[in-house]
Formats: C-alpha cells, structure tokens, sequence
C-alpha cells in the first residue's frame, strides 16, 4: 500500500473513530449502474443528516443458503465497479473477503476490508487482512459472546494494523432467528475500537424460507435507533430501491426511498448521546 493510501486510510479511521457514520448499499452488486445509483442516493442522505458514509457491497456472497442462489459477478467485475463507484462519488468503500489471498488483491480497490461474520475466528484471514494495512471491519459471529472478540481483534492488532472496527450483527437464538444484546456496543467498545450495528443483518432470519434467508425489514429503523442510543459508533445497512425485487437478502433490507429519514433520526440520536 502507497504512502498516500496510507494517510488517506489513517485520516479515514479518524473520522470512524468519531463516530455518528453509516455503511450502506446493496447485499450484493447486481449492476454497476444500481450499485452507482445507491451510492449517490446514500452519499445524498448521510450530507444532509451531517453524517459520514461509506459504501457497501459484495462482489461475492460466499455463504449463500442454497447452492442455486446469485452470488455476484465475481472479483474482477466486481472490484472494477467498486473501485468506479469510489471514484465517481468519492465515498470510501468496502467490501467482504472469504480467503486469505483475496486480501491484497481487494485492497486495491477499497479503503476498508471486511470480515464476514461467519469468518470470524479464522486466524489466516485476519492476519491476511490486517497485513493488507488497510481499515478492517470484523462482524462479530452469531455464535459468539461480544467479550469473545477480544481475541479477534487482537489477531488484526498483533499484525501491527490497529485501524479495526467491530460490528454487532445479532446472536444465533433458537433456529432461524437472532437476537441482539444491546450491552454488546460498550462491552466491544471496551476492547479499543469502533462499534457498529448492522441493523439489517441483525434482523434476519438464516434459512428462514427454506433456500434462502428471511428477515423483518420493519425492525430496521427500530434496532438501528436503539443501538445508537446505546452507544453505537456507526450504523450498517442494507438497502435497495425495490427490496422484493433484490438478488440477495431482500427481506431484511432498507427500501433506499426510507433511508434518509432513518439517517435523520440517527443523527438526532447521536446529537442526544454526545451532548454535554
């Protein structure tokens, strides 16, 4: 990584570490000219809410239920758009990684890596990741407790990379469901690093229409106001113009045209939380 990437990164982190941000976009990158679309609608939303914004999508969605479900145009196609997207908007954005080796590749084309959840105790990808020198986002597995990821963030940290972020997506509660423990945003926050609330994730149901995972996008708003409220750094969310009609976890993401009240709501909620 340049020099220049370095500081661009490290000035990023920064402004992470603040607070009051939002990571947004599509599950997956079904088209260039969607995922574009997004990206100016989200860029458009977090100005006004006096938010920072960071785009998301994957190029890949590795942990699909069903071996017939989209996955995404792949790495090549998929890091072309996102390195445009970045480009077109000049928002940062991110992006999922499944193997060690996609790390310094990826790192090309984004400013933060992210982990995905259920990957979140492999040792090689973290060290891979953190290697990389760029932001890394870890997604706290289903299966653990938040305390649990003082270990985790401690195998980016031994690498020499203390740019990381945590993200609460929810804990495995009974079959198809997940719960989220609101104490998780000051027990991580604890551990040395930024705490966000994947708002979308948290809601969903894994498996829960058989060949693909369900959710309850009405809960968005709600787990999203409350995470804040507990002390949430930064807020992840899904969402696309027509979530019926989305290619990957539609039913638990935000319809785009809701995005810019809940963002309004948010920052009035942070305004609240930091006042002195």
């Amino acid at each position: 990584m340049s020099q220049q990437d370095s500081t661009t990164g490290n000035a990023l982190y920064a402004s992470l570490c603040a607070g009051r941000f939002i990571i947004a976009g599509p599950c997956v990158l079904e088209s260039y000219g969607l995922a574009l679309d997004i990206a100016h609608a989200l860029k458009e939303a977090a100005a006004k809410a006096g938010l920072t914004a960071v785009f998301k999508s994957s190029f890949d969605k590795a942990n699909r239920t069903s071996q017939q479900s989209f996955r995404g145009p792949g790495m090549a196609q998929g890091l072309e758009w996102l390195a445009q997207i970045r480009e077109a908007t000049g928002l940062p954005v991110t992006t999922d990684i499944h193997e060690p080796h996609e790390a310094a590749i990826v790192t090309k084309a984004v400013d933060i890596l992210q982990i995905p959840a259920f990957l979140s105790r492999q040792t090689a990808l973290l060290s891979a990741a953190g290697e990389a020198g760029r932001i890394v986002n870890i997604k706290k597995g289903q299966f653990l407790a938040p305390w649990d990821m003082r270990h985790v963030h401690g195998k980016v940290a031994a690498t020499g990379n203390r740019k990381i972020l945590l993200t609460e997506r929810g804990t495995t509660f009974g079959y198809n469901n997940l719960v989220v423990d609101m104490r998780s945003f000051p027990i991580m926050k604890a551990i040395g690093a930024p705490v966000i609330m994947d708002a979308t994730h948290s809601v969903q149901m894994p498996g829960g229409q058989g060949a693909s995972s369900g959710g309850d996008r009405r809960m968005v708003p709600c787990l999203a106001r409350a995470a804040v409220a507990a002390g949430a750094d930064g807020v992840f969310i899904e969402c696309h113009p027509e979530p019926d009609k989305a290619l990957c976890d539609g039913p638990n993401s935000l319809r785009l045209s809701d995005l810019p009240g809940l963002l309004l709501q948010l920052s009035a909620i942070w305004s609240l939380v930091h006042a002195e």
